[in-house]
């Protein structure tokens, strides 16, 4: 497939997925479905979904562990610059003993940490967003091989 083609196809993947997780937000009102780090996780995900940093396990995995310790350390330990730097670094170290490496993910506990999230985040948006972003990623793979 030609680079034209396969950056369009990436574009799209990327905009239904967030398109999905901002429609189903604002009509659902009460539950959030974004996070920054989503837009990142879409450039891996339709942009290199080859790379091992754009695979199933290290999307959700990552953005998991990553947002679990940012609400630890939120409610648990409190926000400093010293735990800011701290929860960042034990992220990216459990990321990398999991083997479940995904760099977005490694802004997830400064995020949680500085807007005071508390645990129903890990579930929306983290969980929810990740798994959704993963379906859409697999689902435009899908159409690409069809295209070959």
């Amino acid at each position: 497939m030609n680079q034209l083609l396969v950056s369009v196809v990436a574009g799209v993947g990327a905009t239904i997925a967030i398109g999905l997780l901002s429609f189903l937000e604002f009509s659902l009102s009460e539950v959030a479905l974004l996070m920054a780090p989503f837009g990142a996780t879409a450039v891996l995900v339709f942009g290199v979904p080859d790379s091992p940093l754009a695979q199933p396990k290290n999307v959700i995995f990552g953005h998991m562990i990553t947002a679990i310790i940012g609400v630890a350390f939120a409610q648990y330990v409190g926000v400093t610059p010293l735990t800011l730097a701290l929860a960042t670094g034990l992220g990216v170290s459990l990321m990398l003993l999991t083997k479940t490496t995904h760099p977005p993910a490694g802004a997830n506990p400064m995020l949680i940490m500085l807007a005071g999230q508390g645990w129903s985040f890990i579930f929306t948006p983290v969980l929810i967003g990740a798994v959704l972003i993963v379906l859409v990623g697999k689902s435009m793979r899908r159409l690409q091989q069809q295209w070959a």
